[in-house]
């Protein structure tokens, strides 16, 4: 790994309603890895950075938002590993950057911004990846989140800290599923995994899983009901939720995956999905930077 990841612990969560169901429930805390690589991102980024590494051109060129996690990530491991970096950031320049691509440019990556609607339409067509390679020279590029069979064998990699433990359940939130396919792909026979979309409508996982090199035949279970209105969207229902886990657990949860992951596995404990006795981890993904988008105020941590 390009950085240590000693710092990650895992965290039991002890709740009455766990206890009264004599159920077992701990967080993997990948947020603890490292400020600016939180979470699963180190490990979907794993072998982008090793193929670039081998390159003639050592510069990585990828995408995401204002306050992007994996945009930060990727400026900070190449700026560590003395690659080049490129972020494509969804919309018009800001007056102001964020926090987010603040962070970006000191670690030397260079911005473009694109507007949405070519962002979604066309970002990862031949004809702009062509456009982008005359204007800034050849490039490995890393799609959203790593969405690719490499980004999915990095995430694999998580399942080799999680089977070190004898769990049965495994669960994790789900943005382009490529953290889900890692846990597919070095998954043990007897161990559930639960996917918790993030947004609204996400009815493509089954494709998503395929593109990302899972040909197995076990389905996980997807719990669609959890996005809260959809990326990056929240409640006050899901705020509060977010303080009273705090308050009971210390854990600092991000408000678009691992709060809307927990929530959705409480709310499971509570209508008594897991038998007695389960054995259940549920994967802190990091991206507490993001919490920053928040108005002042809205989270007690």
């Amino acid at each position: 790994m390009e950085i240590s990841t000693k710092n990650i612990s895992l965290d039991k969560v002890i709740t009455n309603g766990t206890v009264k169901q004599n159920l077992s429930l701990s967080i993997l805390r990948l947020d603890k890895i490292h400020i600016d690589v939180s979470g699963n991102k180190l490990f979907k980024l794993h072998y982008f950075i090793k193929e670039c590494l081998q390159s003639s051109h050592k510069t990585i060129l990828t995408f995401g938002g204002a306050y992007s996690n994996h945009i930060v990530a990727t400026a900070f491991l190449c700026n560590q590993k003395g690659l080049q970096s490129i972020g494509i950031i969804r919309g018009e320049p800001p007056p102001t950057l964020s926090p987010t691509l603040i962070r970006c440019k000191q670690f030397g990556m260079r911005l473009k911004f694109i507007s949405r609607d070519l962002y979604r339409n066309s970002v990862c067509n031949a004809e702009m990846i062509a456009a982008f390679k005359q204007e800034f020279g050849d490039f490995t590029m890393v799609p959203e989140g790593g969405y690719n069979p490499l980004g999915a064998k990095g995430a694999s990699l998580i399942m080799d800290i999680i089977n070190e433990y004898n769990f049965s359940h495994v669960c994790t939130a789900v943005g382009t599923a490529t953290t889900l396919a890692g846990l597919l792909l070095n998954r043990n026979i007897n161990q559930e995994i639960i996917a918790i979309p993030v947004l609204k409508n996400m009815m493509d996982i089954p494709e998503r899983l395929k593109h990302l090199g899972v040909d197995n035949n076990y389905t996980p279970n997807i719990f669609v009901d959890y996005h809260f209105g959809g990326y990056a969207k929240h409640t006050n229902d899901l705020i509060d939720f977010m303080n009273t886990f705090y308050v009971e657990t210390k854990i600092p949860t991000d408000f678009v995956y691992t709060a809307k992951m927990m929530y959705g596995i409480y709310d499971k404990i509570k209508e008594g999905y897991f038998t007695d006795g389960s054995n259940i981890v549920c994967l802190h993904t990091g991206g507490l930077q993001g919490n920053k988008s928040l108005p002042a105020g809205t989270l007690i941590f």
